[in-house]
């Protein structure tokens, strides 16, 4: 079998150290790896499969050695940079950035959705959104099955997906409140909760809060998350006029991001045969019994690669509507795993 060399861009980042971390435990066969950052992180070391890795700082002739696949992690002005630039010297580049995921010659990949897409490929393959990703994973067979109408997506997002940064506000959010509750009663920290610490990502503090704002906002009132989740969805699900709309909330949850996903559909379904279609679909996990309290919760699905589904119910208010609540790890199957899974498709496809 041929030896394959495959580059991580972006390796020092909480995708690129996930995404190696997903690479050890599926121990690919005939892999080569090197692994970049920026200047700032060149010469340290990573340990990877019992290895210290080092570090080698991303260079317009970081490609001239000849890389089969790379998979970047490193935010859009990296991959506006340098992905055409891999693709120009035949690397296949799996992109997780948003930078080229609504470009129409770039296949934007879910492998349980479209993996038929991989095939189209101009050098590029985008990753979606992680948010983007969970919900096209459990979309896609309902609408095979009913037609999908209707999206409107509720998101309750951790701070992991806002990076290094946006977990440290959260952190430092903790353990402000803990010094304080050491010489505050109960009653005063309620009303009187303030910070003493410095916001390194959010606008505001994310402990103890809620934030409807991801992203930048637009001209119409919607952050660019919530506008990728509406775009993607219907690049993924082939569907242009699927009708769509979208509010993305930061939570102060660690891990795993969680959506309220109410759909309505063209044809009428029964609700017990709807379950049976997401139970028997790929790595699609249905949790939901609720007369025993048994849902998905952020927690379940931390370190997982499947996407979680529960509190399944009619949505009485539509002739033909359903309410979901998916929860998945942002991280691995909103990313890095999903980046993987198209590596291991790409694989097979050659």
């Amino acid at each position: 079998m041929k030896n394959f060399k495959l580059a991580i861009v972006g390796a020092t980042g909480l995708v690129g150290r996930t995404v190696l971390k997903v690479l050890e435990e599926k121990k690919l066969p005939n892999f080569e790896y090197t692994l970049f950052a920026s200047s700032r992180s060149a010469g340290k070391h990573i340990n990877f499969f019992g290895k210290e890795y080092p570090i080698n700082e991303l260079l317009v002739s970081s490609f001239d050695s000849g890389f089969d696949y790379a998979i970047f992690c490193a935010g859009g002005d990296v991959s506006k940079k340098f992905a055409p630039i891999a693709a120009s010297k035949g690397c296949i580049v799996i992109d997780n950035s948003s930078y080229f995921r609504m470009d129409k010659d770039v296949p934007l990949v879910v492998p349980e959705v479209n993996p038929e897409e991989i095939k189209n490929h101009n050098g590029i393959i985008a990753n979606p959104n992680c948010s983007t990703i969970q919900a096209a994973t459990i979309l896609k067979p309902l609408d095979m099955a009913y037609g999908i109408k209707r999206i409107v997506y509720s998101t309750y997002q951790a701070v992991s997906g806002a990076g290094y940064k946006g977990v440290m506000d959260l952190i430092n959010g903790v353990n402000s409140f803990e010094k304080r509750a050491k010489t505050n009663d109960v009653t005063s920290l309620l009303v009187n909760n303030k910070f003493d610490y410095e916001l390194k990502k959010f606008n505001c503090p994310i402990f103890s809060n809620c934030i409807p704002h991801i992203d930048i906002f637009l001209d119409n009132g919607y952050t660019k998350e919530e506008e990728k989740m509406i775009n993607e969805t219907r690049k993924i699900l082939k569907n242009p006029d699927i009708k769509i709309t979208a509010t993305a909330v930061r939570v102060p949850v660690l891990n795993s991001h969680s959506e309220c996903i109410n759909v309505e559909f063209e044809k009428g379904f029964e609700l017990n045969d709807l379950k049976e279609i997401l139970a028997n679909s790929p790595n699609i996990v249905l949790k939901d019994d609720f007369e025993n309290e048994v849902y998905p919760t952020t927690l379940d699905t931390n370190g997982q690669d499947k996407v979680f589904v529960g509190r399944v119910r009619m949505d009485y208010s539509v002739d033909s509507g359903v309410n979901l609540w998916v929860v998945a790890d942002n991280i691995r199957k909103g990313a890095a795993s999903n980046a993987v899974q198209i590596l291991q498709k790409l694989i097979y496809f050659d």
